[in-house]
């Protein structure tokens, strides 16, 4: 259960800067009602009206309603890694070679179950580049994870 939770909220851990409403920023009559609106109670009437008459999902799925699927969808929050003790359970397992951080992490970068024991080995063998410090930064890990895949040829396709 620990490892389903931990792999969803890995989920979330985006290295991209910019964020993208799913169907687009502009998407929903909602958005057409408050366009121009700034600030909280503009932004949840528009997110109701969205969300009680379905006309964003319509719009996603019929390129109505300013809705435009064909971008990325992003997270601009702050990685799960970063949250009070997520990094630690993550470098001790990574030092171990294995662990359910471990096995949720890879899961939320996509890595393909057959491709788990190497990615496993890989970052165990690579641990002092990925925490390069006591002090090192979620971003710094996040970022250390995917040059050291990005510099293996198997998990290279798992890199950002």
């Amino acid at each position: 259960m620990k490892r389903i939770l931990l792999a969803t909220a890995l989920l979330g851990a985006s290295v991209s800067a910019s964020a993208v409403a799913p169907g687009g920023p502009g998407c929903g009559w909602g958005n057409m009602l408050f366009e121009g609106n700034n600030g909280l109670p503009m932004h949840l009437l528009a997110s109701l009206v969205n969300g009680t008459s379905g006309n964003a999902t319509f719009g996603m799925t019929t390129g109505t309603n300013g809705c435009d699927t064909s971008g990325n969808l992003t997270y601009s929050g702050k990685s799960l890694l970063a949250m009070n003790g997520v990094l630690e359970e993550v470098a001790r397992d990574v030092a171990m070679g294995e662990g359910e951080a471990l096995t949720a992490l890879s899961v939320a970068m996509g890595v393909e179950a057959t491709d788990r024991g190497h990615f496993n080995a890989v970052l165990h063998n690579n641990f002092d580049s990925i925490f390069t410090s006591e002090n090192v930064t979620a971003a710094e890990v996040m970022a250390n994870i995917e040059s050291v895949l990005k510099a293996d040829d198997a998990l290279a396709k798992y890199s950002a």
